[in-house]
């Protein structure tokens, strides 16, 4: 709520951005005044967030092991791209604020992607070790 009255103030209602927040900002304001427990959800969806990061420490200890963790991972970012659009679509997202989602999707794909490639080359290098033996 404050960090939407914040960008309310810096952006004029005049311009589709502004107009967008704007209407962002009154759906808060009375679902907050109205009914509070909703935001009990987003609670949880906060954990669920520190949840899947923990997920990831996985990789970090054990990368070979664990490489199965970065694939769920770029699966997740994958799924944004679809979820994004058709979910978007329905709830009245703009389609520009739903391509900033599928931006997330995306970075992420390519950042894990890397990763995904280290941990292949760490894992063959770890079968020659093997073979040398």
């Amino acid at each position: 709520e404050t960090e939407l009255q914040f960008l309310c103030n810096h952006f004029s209602q005049e311009s589709n951005t502004g107009a967008w927040l704007y209407k962002v900002y009154q759906g808060i304001l009375e679902t907050n005044s109205k009914y509070p427990f909703l935001a009990y959800g987003y609670d949880w969806l906060a954990f669920a967030h520190i949840v899947i990061a923990i997920l990831f420490i996985g990789p970090l200890r054990d990368p070979v092991k664990n490489r199965w963790i970065i694939e769920f991972g770029m699966i997740a970012c994958v799924l944004i791209i679809p979820f994004a659009m058709v979910a978007g679509y329905y709830r009245g997202i703009p389609i520009g604020w739903r391509l900033i989602d599928c931006s997330f999707g995306v970075i992420g794909f390519i950042l894990l992607k890397v990763c995904m490639t280290k941990i292949r080359y760490l894992e063959t290098k770890m079968k020659l070790a093997y073979e040398t033996i």
